[in-house]
């Protein structure tokens, strides 16, 4: 709303599902959550979706009600020209930012993709891996200081316990901010070091922003 007439592009997508109750639609756009069975669904594109639009300067509503279907509205303005405008911020978020450099690994492509959005957008600086191999290999490569490991727990070959504890050979200083969407006690008996500091799966933007600054202003 508030767009002059001839000035946005409105792109309209509509489905004859299920539906969606009100309750379901009020937690539509909220990273993590999904309505499929555990396994099946990582919650994650309505959420990515979301940023996408909102990044643009646009808007997306829905209608929908159980029985019925959805239909999704995206509003964008239309771009006269080829100038690239500035990325604007999110409304009604105000997160803690920084200027540090962040090391990202994480073998689930659409967390990487919420972190990279979470954090790039309060003016971090990310680097990213798939697993714990690549992260020691971004590390080695990169020349500059990296200020933070934010790396998942429990992954294929290398966990991030051991990530962090060959990258703190040549890093010592940098800190260490773990992920894990298994529960506390079965990813500290998987090895999380006594008062590291864990962050849950599913988590939100807020959360994860949060939390990357506490670990970097911690004593």
């Amino acid at each position: 709303g508030g767009a002059n007439p001839g000035s946005v592009v409105l792109l309209t997508v509509k489905d004859t599902g299920t539906g969606m109750n009100a309750e379901t639609k009020a937690r539509l756009f909220e990273p993590f959550f999904t309505t499929k069975e555990v396994g099946t669904g990582t919650g994650l594109g309505l959420a990515t979706v979301y940023g996408i639009v909102t990044q643009s300067g646009g808007s997306i509503d829905v209608t929908s009600s159980p029985g019925a279907g959805a239909t999704f509205s995206i509003a964008l303005p239309m771009v006269k020209g080829t100038t690239t405008p500035e990325r604007p911020r999110r409304a009604g978020v105000s997160l803690p930012r920084g200027t540090e450099t962040i090391l990202l690994v994480e073998d689930d492509e659409a967390v990487r993709r919420l972190v990279r959005y979470a954090l790039e957008d309060n003016g971090y600086a990310l680097l990213e891996a798939v697993n714990g191999e690549e992260g020691l290999r971004v590390s080695e490569t990169y020349e500059h200081v990296i200020h933070l490991l934010v790396t998942d727990m429990v992954m294929p070959r290398m966990n991030g316990r051991e990530v962090a504890e060959r990258l703190s050979v040549t890093r010592p200083a940098m800190r260490v901010l773990y992920m894990s969407g298994y529960a506390e006690e079965v990813t500290r008996s998987r090895g999380l070091p006594a008062g590291a500091r864990l962050l849950q799966k599913p988590f939100t933007v807020d959360v994860i922003g949060r939390a990357v600054r506490e670990v970097l202003d911690a004593e």
